[in-house]
């Protein structure tokens, strides 16, 4: 199988050269402030998330075609390979203490895990330590899975209400229902104990086949590796001791460019000859004039991610992503 190797900049890490974190549009952020950081020394991070895509597929509709007679849709299924949950871990034990120190150095005291969870209200607010798998809506025609860390100085993990779409249907019942009541633990332990808490939700896709630069397999979608902040997905939400609600949403894509991943088309072979028959024989009797369904494009492409430069890469990532939020949550102050 042949492989295509993504060549983009130099590796990243703490001690690496800065990384280049590219926003795509002018407005970053969705800001909203009601109040509830304005005079607050203290602060406690309740939850902290790191979502790793490790499955997604992109669709677009597609007229003309291959032979530029036919109408169908472009498909990409892809798949990141070689990403660890020890590396999953370690980049969201990094980003967490990115963020913690980031809050520090902007003069909000950072209240101590165990101090936090000793509490009894908070003690309601998760059961487990996860990781969690959720499947996640991405765009209209894209959809993917995605597995959450929390970082390893949380004794739980936790996860509100809207932090990751858990979608609908019976089977999300339970996790709606305990994202719930984590919500009514986290908002009792603002109030009585007179500190905001702090929800962080960041979301990691290994291909954006927005970006520039991608290669193409023939149709109008375009699949590559740049590392993206996932906008929209990615925000970190303030309960205020006084009920209010701050937040401030990622709502351009962040990405920043290295050799993390080598893509290679896994398609089989059996699969590209049966497509290659059908745009053919769409071809011919669109020809001929005869009506037949539209045939689409599908390919698969399997990510294999760079060891030590894709964890390097994601910490740098979600590093500068924290330094934009934490000096927009400073001037909420």
């Amino acid at each position: 199988m042949r492989k295509f190797a993504l060549a983009m900049g130099i590796a990243l890490a703490i001690s690496f050269p800065a990384a280049e974190v590219v926003a795509k549009d002018a407005k970053e952020f969705e800001v909203k402030d009601k109040g509830a950081l304005q005079g607050a020394g203290q602060v406690a991070v309740v939850a902290f998330n790191v979502g790793f895509i490790f499955e997604s597929i992109d669709q677009t509709k597609k007229t003309g075609g291959l032979m530029g007679a036919f109408g169908g849709t472009t498909k990409a299924q892809s798949k990141l390979v070689g990403v660890t949950p020890e590396m999953m871990q370690a980049i969201t034990d990094a980003a967490y203490a990115d963020f913690t120190a980031r809050l520090a150095a902007a003069g909000m005291t950072v209240i101590a895990p165990a101090t936090v969870f000793a509490s009894e209200t908070m003690a309601k607010a998760g059961s487990d330590r996860g990781p969690s798998e959720e499947s996640i809506q991405l765009e209209k025609k894209s959809k993917g899975k995605a597995v959450f860390y929390a970082p390893s100085a949380l004794p739980i993990q936790v996860i509100l209400p809207g932090d990751v779409s858990l979608g609908g249907g019976f089977g999300s019942i339970g996790s709606n229902m305990k994202a719930t009541r984590s919500a009514l633990a986290v908002g009792t332990y603002a109030k009585e104990s007179g500190v905001p808490a702090v929800d962080v939700i960041y979301l990691i896709d290994f291909s954006d086949q927005k970006r520039p630069g991608a290669f193409s397999f023939g149709g109008s979608l375009k699949v590559n590796a740049n590392l993206s902040v996932v906008p929209d997905l990615s925000k970190v939400t303030v309960i205020g001791a006084n009920g209010k609600q701050n937040q401030v949403v990622i709502t351009s894509p962040m990405s920043v460019d290295g050799e993390f991943i080598e893509v290679a088309d896994a398609s089989t072979g059996a699969a590209k000859a049966t497509q290659s028959a059908a745009n053919v024989a769409g071809g011919l009797a669109a020809a001929a004039g005869i009506g037949l369904p539209m045939f689409g494009k599908t390919r698969k492409f399997e990510f294999t991610a760079n060891g030590e430069q894709y964890q390097a890469g994601a910490v740098a990532l979600v590093g500068n992503a924290n330094e934009r939020i934490v000096a927009q949550m400073a001037a909420q102050r």
